[in-house]
Formats: structure tokens, sequence, C-alpha cells
């Protein structure tokens, strides 16, 4: 199942709130790398607190379950319980689906370089230091590009393609060295400061 087909699913539901749990159950086989672009879209705006905090923490879930090699995902039942207001999906998808669907029409299979046991575990600890990076990075726009990161890097799993992967990291480069200029900003301000 392609993502565009899965957004399309979750702004049918016709529930007002939309459990963590029914987000699963409308999930493929490859639920770990649609969770990843799920849990990444809410951060390619900029988004007030605790959504990237809250999407961070499952990001880094995943990414561990991703390194010991969970057939599925598992989240505990508060996690699950958990769940979002209709609209704020419909929002959700009306914006992410037209960009979705046209890379998914220019993506295929390619750049796959690694095994894929080595590639699995290589996806998993860049996710792993995305997720760390989009908790500690700067309030409100410092995560962006850590949500387009981590979007990207998602998409290119469930697509297979390596050239996406590689932009996820090239965006979550671009994330490390904002937060690294923000924390130094801070520093800075603070021995000026004393």
């Amino acid at each position: 199942m392609r993502l565009s087909q899965v957004l399309v699913l979750l702004a049918a539901e016709p529930e007002e709130r939309i459990s963590f749990r029914d987000i699963l159950a409308i999930l493929s086989e490859r639920s770990f790398a649609i969770l990843v672009v799920l849990l990444g879209l809410p951060n390619c705006l900029p988004m007030p607190p605790p959504i990237p905090t809250i999407s961070a923490l499952l990001l880094i879930m995943i990414a561990l379950q991703m390194l010991v090699r969970r057939p599925e995902p598992w989240f505990p039942g508060v996690v699950l319980r958990g769940s979002v207001a209709r609209s704020d999906v419909l929002r959700a998808v009306k914006r992410a689906l037209p960009v979705v669907s046209r890379l998914e029409r220019w993506s295929r299979p390619r750049l796959s370089v690694f095994e894929p046991r080595l590639a699995a575990m290589l996806s998993a600890l860049l996710l792993l230091l995305m997720s760390i990076g989009m908790l500690v990075a700067a309030p409100l726009v410092g995560q962006v590009p850590y949500g387009l990161a981590v979007c990207l890097f998602g998409l290119g799993q469930i697509e297979r393609d390596g050239v996406l992967v590689l932009s996820g990291v090239v965006a979550g480069a671009v994330g490390v060295a904002l937060s690294a200029s923000f924390i130094y900003g801070v520093v800075e301000a603070i021995r000026n400061f004393v």
C-alpha cells in the first residue's frame, strides 16, 4: 500500500476523533516506514509544544524497535488510546497529499547499495539520530528540517528509493547545523551575560 492510499483512508475515517490504534489498523505490512512519515508530517511546519516532543519520542520508540528487528510496531496502551481530531487529520492530508502523490510518481527503487539487513540497521540508526535531533531542536522552527528529513526518509523507505533517503539525510544535516548554531548562540548569550 502506498502512502497516498493510506492518507486517503485516514481522511475517510468517519469518527470525530481517530485513535492511534485506528491508524495502526489502517497501515499495511510496511507500517514502520509509513508511521515514520505520519509522525514527521506535523513537524514540517512550525508547531507549538508538545507536538514536536511527542512526535520525537514516538519516532525514537519506532527507531529502537527497528534496531531490534521487531516485525511490527508496538506501543503501550496509553499511546494507542491517544487520538487526534478528524478535522486535524483532514487538514494534514489536504496539505500533504499533493506533495506525496508527486513524490510517489517521481520515485522508484534505486540506489539500493547495501545488503537488506545492513540497510535496515543503518536506517534505524539514522532515524534514531534524526528523532533525537527533533527532540532537542530549537523551539517552533527548529524541528522543521527534521520533520522534512523524517518524511523524506520514511517515503524513501516505502518506495525503496535511495535518492529520497539521501535527501532526508541532507535535510537532517541542515537540522543539525541549525540546532548547533542555536545552541552556540544560547551559550554565547549566557557567557556575555555573565
